[in-house]
């Protein structure tokens, strides 16, 4: 469905903007130029009640809540989405020059949904445990009670501390150990440092009467360094038995939905902690925000599996050799670990950032809320419309949720956003990379902007960043001149309009891509930089590359290589091939992704990486790296292999005393058959009769 199925309702802000909604109906191929209001939420509101008809696209999102409540109460309306004309292109120094942008983002909003995607379910009995100094735990723990199943973990000193007279809920002491799962499933080991056990302690307050030393308060916990070792409460306590100074096991464990963890350093130092685990510090507004949260997480809970993973390509290991890690570190979640020749993917703890998917070379890890092919077919709507609107030079300009604030911000109070840069927002920044970029450039973009506000993983500007640099060494090896690729900084106006309005045009290819957006990452760089090939300025056969790019060759040392081909059965992705009717090592270009598995496999140390780009055909079919002699047996001339192999393998033994004589060396030579006909005509048989006892 497109935008001409749809209804079109717009409105100029009070006159604040400018909307000419006859050129943006042309641009959409509209038959008739949509009506533009001036106070759509206001006096005009009836009127919007009386258009609120079908499959709507709104051209307003300040007021989504009036204005969808008035087209739910109407009854009329099959489906509504609101898009931002003002901050996004109304709202500008170039606000004149915007139509055309206008257009392509009302074009944009009325393509179809994606499908739905497989849910990771969380169940959440409203067991939760708040881990702190006594004090501030038991002050969360009673606010929360009433809501949940609340324990406390007491931790460190509790010398002036007084435990609550009624035992509304368990209260425990201790230092944890562990703590790891995600919401519904958290697993919590700690230690029992304190000789009193709290979870059996019935507070008769037998112990602190007895101890001479008074190092026992009505936190019912023994202060050690007062303590002499009297064991006076220990007679006190008598068959209860909760105080135990000679401990063996101090080991304690249990499972908890939630934890909110007051302590001053949280447990998880990883950038985002799991879900149902909380850590806001001594800020007290935190530790209200992150209670009122809590104290919702009672029942069953959902959320998108946001990846794909296809094994069988990943080039993460094979036969106990490390090859590429990048999504494992690239992970602010720690959700990803190595499992053998692959990795494992934990959805429970996967937040959706789509890093792991950027980064990937081969495309085994892929983004799947949305997937690249939906991203890709936005992106080409946008730039499809904008250039047939008469718009010039367009940039794409990526950003998350939190970006519309930024975004927000230039509109209000300084220039906007240029004319020809075109927003789109997407669920992470993070989990559009190369190939949807190198598309845009394609499809006629002058380049590609990253909105990044400060609240992304460190790691995620730097994996960005790299790949950004990929794009721009290999658009401007092609002669597409200038920065191609930027990420925008919109922690405060000055760095967005910096970024933005200082950011010369690139040169872009003088013919648009007609190629539809495909979901193999490999096959969607490989259109786009063939397309930027066929239509490049400067001609090029091979670009050169920085270390750590998904492209290349490989270098072979041919005096090295005894062409054993080990190399071959441990390449992920079938970039080394063997020939099955002659001795040789071929090569794929267009399928190695540099991951060096092939490197640290060779046991001659003969194979480097050639960090690269071939742009040329013959990249994409197998051509010779090295090729051998066949050495065959000297007796009955059968083939046994090459003859590099045989050689380096009766050089290593020439050195062993079961090899000693050259005639065993020689013997090496032969095939299995000859071997035995040789033993048995040189070599004295032995006859067992003559063996001494």
């Amino acid at each position: 469905m497109s935008v001409a199925d749809k209804r079109l309702l717009l409105c100029s802000c009070n006159g604040t903007m400018p909307v000419d909604a006859p050129a943006i109906a042309q641009a959409l191929g509209l038959t008739a130029a949509p009506a533009a209001r001036t106070m759509m939420c206001q006096k005009e509101v009836d009127g919007f009640a009386a258009d609120a008809r079908g499959d709507l696209v709104v051209g307003c999102t300040q007021e989504t809540r009036l204005l969808g409540d008035v087209a739910e109460a109407g009854g009329h309306a099959q489906t509504i989405r609101f898009v931002n004309l003002r901050e996004n292109a109304g709202w500008s120094a170039e606000a004149k020059a915007a139509t055309p942008k206008m257009a392509a983002l009302l074009a944009a909003a009325a393509l179809p949904e994606p499908d739905p995607v497989p849910r990771v379910a969380y169940a959440s009995a409203g067991q939760l445990l708040v881990i702190g100094p006594l004090r501030a735990a038991l002050a969360w723990a009673r606010a929360l009670a009433p809501q949940l199943a609340v324990t406390v973990l007491a931790t460190g000193r509790t010398a002036g501390e007084e435990l609550p007279t009624a035992r509304d809920f368990p209260v425990i002491s201790g230092a944890p150990t562990a703590v790891a799962g995600w919401l519904g499933a958290f697993d919590v080991t700690w230690a029992q440092e304190n000789p009193i056990d709290l979870d059996v302690c019935t507070r008769c307050n037998a112990c602190i009467d007895a101890c001479p030393e008074d190092a026992i308060d009505w936190s019912y916990q023994i202060d050690l360094d007062r303590c002499r070792d009297h064991r006076a409460c220990v007679a006190a306590c008598g068959a209860v038995g909760a105080i135990d100074f000679d401990r063996a096991d101090r080991a304690r464990e249990a499972r908890f939905d939630v934890v909110l963890d007051l302590d001053r350093g949280p447990w998880f130092p990883q950038h985002q902690p799991p879900q149902g685990y909380y850590a806001p510090g001594e800020d007290p507004v935190a530790q209200a925000t992150a209670a009122a949260e809590i104290a919702t997480l009672r029942g069953e809970f959902e959320k998108p599996k946001y990846f794909h993973y296809k094994a069988s390509i990943c080039a993460h290991s094979r036969s106990r050799q490390t090859g590429c890690t990048q999504c494992i570190d690239v992970c602010s979640t720690r959700a990803i670990r190595a499992d053998g020749d692959h990795v494992a993917v934990e959805p429970h703890l996967c937040m959706g950032c789509g890093a792991c998917a950027t980064v990937c070379p081969s495309g085994a890890m892929t983004y799947a809320y949305p997937p690249a092919t939906d991203v890709g077919a936005r992106v080409r709507t946008l730039l499809a419309t904008y250039a047939k609107a008469g718009g010039r030079d367009p940039c794409v300009l990526l950003h998350a949720e939190d970006g519309r604030e930024a975004i927000a911000r230039l509109a209000r109070r300084g220039q906007g956003l240029p004319a020809r840069v075109l927003p789109l927002e997407v669920h992470h920044v993070a989990s559009v990379g190369l190939d949807t970029w190198l598309s845009a450039l394609a499809w006629g973009a002058t380049g590609v902007g990253v909105l990044v506000t400060g609240n992304e993983a460190p790691q995620y500007e730097t994996a960005l960043a790299f790949q950004m640099q990929l794009g721009d060494v290999i658009a401007n090896a092609l002669g597409y001149q200038g920065q191609h690729f930027r990420l925008v900084h919109g922690a405060d106006v000055p760095a967005i309009t910096r970024d933005l309005w200082e950011w010369p045009p690139a040169l872009q290819p003088r013919v648009a891509a007609t190629f539809a957006p495909v979901a193999d990452k490999r096959t969607a760089l490989s259109l786009a930089i063939d397309h930027l090939t066929a239509h490049a300025p400067v001609p090029q056969r091979v670009i050169p590359l920085p270390a750590g790019a998904p492209f290349g060759a490989i270098a072979v040392d041919r005096d090295a290589c005894t062409m054993c081909l080990a190399c071959v059965g441990a390449c992920p992705e079938g970039a080394i091939v063997d020939n099955p009717v002659a001795p040789q090592l071929r090569f794929i270009e267009t399928k190695c992704v540099q991951c060096g598995i092939c490197v640290s496999t060779c046991p001659e140390h003969a194979i480097t990486l050639v960090p690269q780009l071939d742009v040329t055909p013959a990249a994409k079919s197998p051509r010779i790296l090295n090729e051998a002699e066949i050495a065959a047996c000297p007796r009955c001339g059968k083939p046994l292999g090459t003859r590099k192999l045989i050689d380096a393998m009766i050089a290593r033994l020439a050195g062993h005393s079961m090899f000693a004589d050259a005639g065993s060396l020689e013997r090496l030579r032969m095939c299995a058959d000859c071997r035995v006909v040789d033993l048995i005509r040189t070599e004295e048989s032995v006859d067992i009769r003559k063996l001494s006892p």
